[in-house]
């Protein structure tokens, strides 16, 4: 039964990527390895990875089960996902699936956090596994193409002169997820927010995690999470822009860190 629901998910992976792979390619910016642009090389070593942070998962949540929160370390959920290289490959290739990821990923954790029944954690970890199989199907997709000749070379873009700038242009950006969502355009919202993480937010994670690590993290769950949710529940404008203004506040604490080890640099110097 397990194949046949990695089958079908795969296929709809493969049908849903051909309408939405040209505007969700090569988004990203920070560290994305050349791997990018050789998938079809990397196929089995994309494989092997996804088995691993499934294999990683269920064995941190066989913990929870024999013996609770507290062991189970679930902050390592991220760590885990990071760490493999499929990461970039299905982050700058197909963007949907790659935040129906971190949703899976915060949904256990949440549940693990929580001391939610296992049933529960169970449930979390299988809309993980169907993500993360989808996103496979949908790489492999992309390795096609690329083999053809379809697609252009992954690049970084050209991104804002300091970190301090990125997040200055994040806060606009967040501005303007609000001002689609109140047109009544909820995907364009959605796509924005997308966008300015990849973009832009993740170009300045590397010194700010050096600042405060938890922040972070909470600005990653806001990005892939908790925004995208309050989008698609389809609440009020005022609900959006609560959760916008949350998100802008820590991203203001981001960027007076930032400011603030610049300067300590400097009278170091």
């Amino acid at each position: 039964m397990t194949s046949v629901i990695r089958t079908s998910i795969q296929y709809l992976a493969t049908f849903t990527l051909v309408t939405v792979f040209g505007a969700s390619h090569a988004l990203a910016n920070g560290p994305i390895g050349e791997h990018v642009n050789h998938l079809q090389d990397n196929l089995g070593e994309y494989s092997e990875e996804v088995s691993w942070i499934i294999g990683k998962v269920d064995a941190m949540i066989a913990t929870y089960e024999d013996k609770g929160t507290k062991a189970a370390k679930s902050e390592r959920l991220i760590d885990f996902w990071e760490e493999v290289d499929f990461h970039s490959a299905i982050e700058t290739n197909y963007v949907p699936v790659y935040a129906s990821i971190w949703q899976g990923l915060y949904g256990i954790k949440g549940a693990i956090d929580a001391g939610k029944p296992i049933a529960e954690v169970r449930t979390e970890q299988e809309k993980l596994e169907q993500a993360l199989w989808q996103a496979l199907g949908a790489v492999k997709l992309a390795a096609k193409y690329q083999q053809n000749g379809l697609l252009d070379k992954i690049k970084t873009t050209a991104g804002p002169s300091t970190p301090q700038a990125a997040l200055s242009e994040v806060n606009q950006r967040l501005d303007r997820v609000v001002a689609k969502y109140a047109e009544k355009l909820p995907q364009e919202a959605t796509d924005i927010v997308h966008d300015t993480y990849l973009n832009l937010f993740e170009g300045v994670e590397g010194a700010l995690i050096e600042q405060d690590a938890s922040l972070v993290e909470d600005l990653e769950k806001d990005f892939n999470v908790t925004l995208p949710k309050a989008i698609s529940a389809k609440g009020t404008v005022d609900q959006v822009r609560a959760v916008v203004t949350a998100m802008q506040g820590k991203i203001d604490q981001a960027k007076s860190l930032l400011e603030q080890a610049e300067k300590e640099r400097k009278d170091v110097f």
